[in-house]
């Protein structure tokens, strides 16, 4: 099962995620379920934008939360232009076979003006377990 979502914020800045199970190197018996996201950041906007930082917010079915801060994504932070778009691939590993994550990206403009661009929320599902 993977879900996709959306959000653009008054900067232009277009968040797409979609998320997906990964059987192979998940152990439902020990508790470990691992997950994928693909996120495509794309710049709608009138003003070249860079990516700093993230944060992430992951909560599992049992309501535990993990807090993900640093710099960039996949080690990067990348300049968008105006109609460019940066994409990549991450994952996290949960102890239950749901879960969501939301957040945010920290931006700044050719300006210097610093914004959060929203991550909208998207669920993290094992499949056939939600219905």
């Amino acid at each position: 099962m993977s879900q996709h979502v959306h959000a653009v914020d008054e900067h232009g800045i277009s968040v797409r995620v979609r998320s997906e199970y990964l059987p192979e190197p998940s152990n439902p018996g020990e508790k470990r379920f691992v997950f994928a996201y693909h996120i495509r950041i794309s710049n709608e906007g009138r003003r070249t934008a860079r990516l700093l930082t993230r944060h992430w917010i992951i909560t599992d079915a049992e309501a535990r939360v993990q807090e993900v801060r640093g710099d960039g994504v996949i080690g990067e932070q990348p300049t968008l232009a105006p109609g460019e778009f940066f994409e990549y691939t991450s994952g996290t590993v949960l102890e239950t076979p749901v879960g969501s994550m939301h957040g945010s990206y920290g931006m700044i403009d050719e300006i210097g003006e610093r914004f959060e661009s929203p991550i909208p929320a998207f669920t993290l599902a094992m499949p056939r377990v939600l219905n």
